[in-house]
């Protein structure tokens, strides 16, 4: 035979889809699983049209699922970001928007049961080790995408699944604050590092000449931008202690400014890193809002936390708002971001199996 077939789940999870896997249809062996992924999704091209990615890095995600070994969670997520023309694998993020369709589709592969008109799903996020509770619409024992829930960025309304993270300060580098600072300047420029569900380097939009509401689109022809924001990116990272990150999507790059709207609290862009985000990642939401919930960081003027625990904020993006539900705890004098919690939603796409090429023709 000249091409293999993998049975597949193609899913939309949040503003991000891509195929669901079950592990053991796939290679442990990290050379070859990066192989087939790459010719799943058609890297190497920019409209990924000898694969199932969509040209975008919101549509070249992996995820792959499995009973968990963790002794907390029910599912074990492992993600790949696949990269649109380079033919590479990043398995150092997670990714929270296509975790908001992990829980259904461990139902629908068979890896849960439902047993009531919700059902709570453990999820254990292999990348980052973050937990993750996931509650999915079952009524009467059978899943359901019907809803009225909607999200900016996604046409149409779905039913409401809930994320409840966990463990996710320090997620890839160990500490909330990489460089044990609140404040870095970095290639001349202001930044604070944080590292919760996902490491960012985050500015303030006026320190690049910029207003922070650009369009995506504006924002991506700004060539120059993009070079000075790449450069602090990559310095940053080396203080954070993630070395050479030239290859890696990890730390994400993010802006802040003030609101437009009185009914929001923040405007944010959110970069991939090296294309704009048509919305923003559910991780980078959280990173985003735990930063503006530190005392003396970048975003902190923008938002007033007082002495609240919990707080919900709003965070405007290119294609509307998303809400964080953000809760802290005070280690003597100070707060400190301890999770966060979104409600998005999901959709089953497509199922069967994927072929892949024998060769690399």
């Amino acid at each position: 035979m000249s091409q293999s077939g993998i049975p597949y789940y193609f899913m939309r999870g949040g503003s991000s889809r891509g195929p669901f896997f079950h592990a053991k249809d796939l290679p442990a062996d990290r050379d070859s699983l990066s192989d087939i992924l790459i010719k799943v999704i058609g890297s190497g091209h920019p409209l990924n049209i000898d694969g199932i990615g969509g040209g975008n890095a919101v549509t070249t995600k992996v995820a792959i699922l499995s009973s968990s070994t963790n002794d907390w969670a029910d599912i074990d997520y492992f993600f790949a970001q696949v990269s649109v023309e380079d033919r590479l694998v990043d398995y150092k993020p997670t990714c929270g928007n296509l975790m908001i369709a992990v829980g259904p589709a461990a139902i629908e592969m068979g890896l849960i049961t439902p047993t009531a008109d919700t059902t709570t799903v453990k999820i254990h996020a292999v990348n980052t080790g973050a937990t993750v509770e996931s509650v999915v619409q079952t009524p009467r024992g059978v899943i359901t995408y019907a809803g009225e829930s909607t999200i900016d960025g996604v046409p149409g309304s779905a039913a409401p699944i809930s994320l409840s993270f966990h463990n996710v300060a320090g997620s890839l580098t160990g500490a909330l604050l990489p460089t044990g600072n609140v404040q870095d300047e970095v290639e001349g420029i202001f930044v604070s590092c944080v590292d919760f569900a996902m490491p960012m380097v985050i500015a303030r939009a006026s320190d690049f000449g910029l207003s922070g509401h650009e369009t995506r689109e504006e924002l991506d022809a700004n060539k120059a931008f993009f070079e000075r924001m790449e450069n602090v990116r990559l310095a940053a990272a080396k203080l954070m202690g993630m070395g050479d990150c030239s290859q890696s999507v990890t730390p994400k790059f993010g802006l802040v400014a003030e609101p437009a709207s009185a009914d929001a609290d923040m405007c944010t862009r959110y970069f991939m890193p090296w294309a704009t985000h048509p919305t923003l990642a559910v991780t980078g939401s959280q990173c985003l809002s735990a930063c503006a919930s530190i005392q003396g960081s970048i975003a902190d003027s923008l938002i007033d936390f007082k002495d609240n625990l919990n707080k919900t904020l709003t965070l405007e993006h290119p294609l509307g708002t998303m809400d964080v539900d953000m809760h802290r705890e005070r280690v003597g004098d100070t707060l400190y971001p301890v999770s966060a919690g979104v409600i998005r939603t999901a959709r089953k796409i497509a199922s069967g199996e994927v072929f892949i090429p024998h060769s690399n023709v």
